[in-house]
């Protein structure tokens, strides 16, 4: 199958789990700030592996992603009406901590750059 197809299919199933989370999901347990950063699918579109970000504390975060994880069988019911594939793949959600290691990392620049400027005053 071609890499262009398996691209467009991710990409369709980001923007349909990013609504589904946003607007069809009730549980109050799921944060306020919960986005989808990325999808891998397999060559086949059988395994779909979606990583959110979750902004939260660190209970917000983890109780965040048990709930996407028992509500998988919705999602995927969900993105089977919205996208027609021979298969609807199974889903995995893992957290994606590249945005809050990002701010780390420029904090620490700054912090850096603050201090060079004082040692040259």
């Amino acid at each position: 199958m071609s890499e262009n197809r398996v691209r467009r299919v991710a990409e369709q199933v980001k923007k349909d789990v990013s609504q589904i989370i946003r607007s069809e999901m009730k549980d109050p347990r799921v944060a306020g700030i919960t986005s989808v950063t990325d999808v891998e699918l397999t060559k086949d579109l059988r395994y779909a592996t979606i990583y959110v970000s979750i902004y939260g504390s660190e209970l917000e975060k983890e109780e965040t992603l048990l709930t996407l994880t028992k509500a998988t069988g919705f999602i995927r019911s969900e993105i089977g009406k919205r996208i027609k594939l021979r298969y609807t793949p199974e889903i995995t959600f893992l957290l994606d901590e590249s945005m809050e290691y990002g701010a780390h990392i420029e904090k620490v620049l700054k912090s850096l750059k603050k201090e060079e400027n004082t040692d040259n005053d």
